[in-house]
């Protein structure tokens, strides 16, 4: 009896720890993996978003713009080099995903900036959001927030 009691209780946990990694959201043809944060410093007036998307479909399809109360403002941007100089920038008419593709958004590239934080990010907590698709639509997803200067544990490809 105990052991039973045992490997189900050892069972529910490894079922709890899959679900908590798995953190993945479908919607149409997008396959939205990951979202996550970094914590932030407690003065911190800004903090990103990073996530990736899929598209399954055989159109493109267009991020064009991203939502949640934790901030005052969220927009979509890009780091780049120009002209020798890392330079970051808002990008007022979305991004697109194209058919077959994926898009990346990760530190030093394409990213969700959150502005005018009301609060710091925590590491090990959450916060909601949105993220709106030109064809697509709205999903509500959950960023989950990782230690200041970390990728997130198991994905390191992001």
């Amino acid at each position: 009896m105990i052991r039973f009691h045992t490997l189900a209780v050892a069972g529910a946990l490894a079922l709890a720890a899959s679900t908590a990694l798995a953190h993945a959201y479908k919607l149409g043809d997008l396959e939205i993996d990951h979202p996550w944060s970094r914590a932030t410093p407690a003065a911190a007036p800004v903090g990103a978003g990073y996530l990736s998307v899929t598209n399954k479909g055989t159109t493109a399809d267009r991020l064009v713009s991203a939502g949640s109360d934790v901030s005052a403002k969220v927009e979509l941007h890009e780091m780049a080099v120009i002209d020798g100089v890392m330079r970051m920038r808002a990008l007022d008419k979305g991004i697109e995903i194209p058919a077959g593709g994926k898009l990346e958004f990760k530190p030093g590239g394409y990213h969700i900036m959150f502005i005018g934080l009301k609060q710091p990010f925590a590491k090990d907590t959450t916060f909601k959001g949105t993220l709106t698709f030109e064809k697509a639509g709205t999903i509500a997803v959950e960023y989950k927030v990782e230690g200041m200067g970390k990728a997130p544990a198991g994905h390191s490809g992001h």
